[in-house]
């Protein structure tokens, strides 16, 4: 197959997107980085962290976004390695990134990196990642592709502003590498790159001072991540890359390498790392994921890690994580300092966040099962699908059970095998170490009965001790 062929810039298929001020007088170029700029707005919540490069040859960054949005709107994408089959809670402030600006009208490709994930980038990491099967990185990229399109839904139907929004497109960079010969992509594209430039890299430099090293394929991820850029560059008209703080550096060489083939001006923008309260990245790598797909990390267990975020971090996090207008923030923290016990501000937080991951429905479940375990809610029980009960108590036995005319609390803790046959179980009953629906049982005896040990759904939440938990689905009623 022939080498990529190094045309000159294309506008793509996205109409609109051509910025014609990269042709007028620099003096007729005055760029509106005031208080009320996209740019500025974004760097005042926290969001936006770093800008590069600092000034441009024909066009600043901020004149991109602030010159007539509708007329001249801009294409911005941020890429995302499939992994995992699943999106976390680490990526979150690069999507809110991108969506951000498609609020503000502009274009926004989420790329999955079908074909850069089986390499490997090494920034920010100590050692080389775990090399994928090629059947498992397209696994992933589908789920992440679905997860991407997922939470876009999720931010058109429930976070509406009553603007006129740019686009979302997802896409694989499988999609133009999987058509490329590896000579034939070196010859025309190796050639523009240089040595010291790449080795200069910090990624790079804290890679071969380690006592792993670096393998080739590692240290060639920046060159396809910048081919990347190039390519979304001369197809969709994309000058700005989107990416984590760690990122920079690649970012640098996708702007070297276009400004170099074209002479055009792109730019990078930064968001920062999301950490754990010991300071390590979150994600896969780290072991401390919270993941953004529900058969991995349920509403409830998302809701939960944000509505424990301490005080001292939840009103940065409102800024990062939420569209909330800046002065509603500030009114719901006066309020919070108040009444600091209530946590109302992270309340608030955790079902923004949870509405945008998972929809209302998935809101609702992680209230409801927020209720149920914190407030021993019956009324909530009763309302929980057998899906919510299994993610709530995720280590919790769950067995399917026929309901026999006369089945007492003994017999139900026994099929269940919940206690210890013979009279060691049938003391830990009378002695309250039982109980069912929140309600301590401690008459062995007893026949179960229907809306008081057997909730309207079908189900008992069984207890025994403190912590440990069995769901019973009563069949035939």
């Amino acid at each position: 197959m022939a080498a990529p062929i190094f045309r000159s810039f294309s506008w793509g298929r996205w109409s609109g997107t051509l910025n014609l001020s990269v042709f007028l007088p620099l003096g007729l170029r005055k760029a509106h980085s005031g208080p009320q700029g996209l740019l500025a707005a974004q760097k005042a919540r926290g969001l936006f962290k770093d800008f590069f490069p600092e000034t441009g040859t024909k066009i600043e960054l901020p004149e991109l976004f602030d010159r007539g949005t509708a007329s001249f709107p801009q294409t911005i994408y941020c890429g995302f390695d499939p992994t995992a089959d699943s999106l976390h809670v680490g990526h979150l402030l690069a999507l809110l990134g991108l969506f951000h600006l498609q609020r503000a009208g502009h274009n926004v490709i989420a790329l999955v990196g079908g074909a850069t994930a089986r390499l490997g980038d090494p920034s920010g990491r100590t050692k080389e990642r775990e090399a994928l099967e090629t059947e498992r990185v397209r696994a992933n990229a589908r789920a992440l592709r679905l997860g991407l399109e997922a939470l876009a839904a999720n931010h058109q139907q429930l976070f509406t502003d009553g603007r006129s929004w740019g686009s979302f497109t997802v896409l694989d960079n499988s999609a133009w590498y999987q058509k490329q010969h590896l000579v034939d992509f070196l010859a025309a594209v190796g050639g523009h790159f240089r040595m010291g430039t790449l080795l200069s890299r910090q990624s790079v430099q804290l890679r071969l001072k380690s006592a792993e090293g670096m393998s080739l394929a590692e240290f060639f991820y920046q060159v396809l991540q910048a081919y990347d850029f190039y390519y979304l560059f001369q197809r969709y008209g994309c000058r700005v890359q989107l990416g984590g703080s760690d990122q920079l550096g690649n970012i640098m060489s996708g702007y070297e390498f276009i400004n170099k083939l074209t002479g055009e001006d792109v730019f990078g923008i930064t968001v920062p790392l999301i950490t754990s309260t010991t300071g390590a990245k979150l994600g896969k790598s780290a072991g401390n994921a919270v993941w953004l797909n529900r058969d991995k990390t349920s509403p409830f267990e998302l809701y939960q890690f944000f509505v424990r975020q301490p005080d001292d971090s939840v009103e940065r996090y409102l800024k990062l994580f939420t569209f909330l207008p800046l002065p509603e923030i500030d009114h719901i923290m006066q309020l919070h300092v108040k009444e600091p016990e209530r946590r109302g501000a992270q309340k608030r937080l955790a079902a923004e966040v949870t509405k945008l991951v998972h929809g209302r429905e998935g809101l609702d479940s992680a209230k409801r099962c927020t209720q149920a375990l914190y407030h021993s809610s019956i009324d909530a029980l009763e309302v929980m699908s057998d899906q919510e009960l299994k993610e709530l108590f995720k280590e919790a036995p769950f067995s399917e059970l026929f309901l026999d005319p006369g089945t007492s609390v003994l017999d139900t803790c026994r099929k269940a095998n919940a206690i210890p046959d013979g009279p060691r179980g049938y003391r830990m009953i009378t002695e309250g170490g039982v109980s069912i629906n929140h309600q301590q049982v401690t008459n062995p005896e007893s026949v179960l009965v229907v809306g008081q040990h057997i909730l309207k759904n079908g189900l008992s939440l069984l207890k025994i001790g403190k912590r440990n938990f069995y769901i019973i689905k009563w069949l035939q009623l």
